[in-house]
């Protein structure tokens, strides 16, 4: 019944070669990642994979543990299940290796609804969107849910439309939580938990249309059948996708985000 979380990282990208490798505040980002992912309890092991030498090289330096993989996988997923193959593990944990300060209860609370329910295949996480300019963004992946907290859709598209508030810039927002708070919308949080069964068969399906047109390789999912079940997060939801999101980083390391804890909260959503 092993746990075993794996942070995919390429050097590569397109918007920022050598991501993993930036500094945030003194060390590479894999290792903030690496270290933020290592307190999340029940995981009963923690490595990268990666197809490049330098990657490898550094998360080794600081003392976490690393494999090297094909270069020719088209993504993360493909990684993942490569490594995936030669585990003993029930549960496999995708941790997307821009998310610098995940938070370890995010990754116990995004594993905890497959726990406990053996007919769910993959989960994943979302956290509330405070902030027009984030729910507009298409670096921004959104998802909506039914009332069991299955995936409906994601989109890099403002959803859901807020017909109400069409020909209203200035509208505030819907109250969707139960706190009374008004959110755009809801972030999905790149964090991915599957059975490894299914993970292995995942990666053997084809990608269909809908995941070429937004990017996002979990609308295959979807487009199969298969459910994916979002649990709520607190989640600050720092990305970095882009250099210019290593100045927001260095921010939320320092404490800079104005205002107490639940501004702080807003401003980084």
């Amino acid at each position: 019944m092993a746990v075993v979380a794996i942070i995919p990282a390429r050097y590569g990208s397109t918007r920022f070669p050598g991501k993993p490798l930036a500094k945030i505040g003194g060390k590479p980002m894999i290792q903030r990642v690496y270290e933020s992912a290592s307190r999340a309890g029940g995981l009963d092991r923690l490595l990268v994979a990666t197809d490049d030498p330098r990657i490898l090289e550094a998360v080794r330096d600081f003392g976490g543990e690393a494999v090297l993989t094909s270069k020719h996988h088209v993504s993360g997923t493909d990684r993942l299940a490569e490594v995936a193959k030669k585990l003993k593990a029930e549960w496999i944990i995708n941790i997307q290796g821009d998310l610098p300060f995940v938070q370890p209860k995010t990754i116990s609370r995004t594993l905890a609804p497959l726990r406990r329910d053996r007919s769910v295949s993959m989960g994943t996480a979302r956290t509330p969107i405070y902030k027009k300019e984030e729910w507009i963004n298409p670096n921004v992946v959104k998802v909506v849910t039914d009332a069991r907290g299955f995936a409906l859709y994601f989109s890099r598209a403002p959803i859901p439309y807020l017909r109400e508030h069409a020909g209203n810039a200035g509208a505030s927002a819907l109250k969707m939580e139960p706190r009374g708070k008004g959110v755009w919308g809801y972030r999905h949080i790149g964090i991915y938990v599957y059975r490894r069964d299914f993970l292995l068969k995942f990666s053997r399906l084809r990608p269909t249309p809908l995941e070429r047109t937004e990017g996002l390789e979990q609308l295959r999912a979807l487009a199969y059948g298969y459910r994916i079940r979002v649990t709520d997060v607190e989640e600050p939801g720092v990305e970095v996708d882009t250099p210019e999101d290593l100045t927001r980083a260095e921010e939320y390391l320092l404490g800079k985000a104005p205002g107490g804890r639940d501004e702080r909260i807003r401003w980084l959503a």
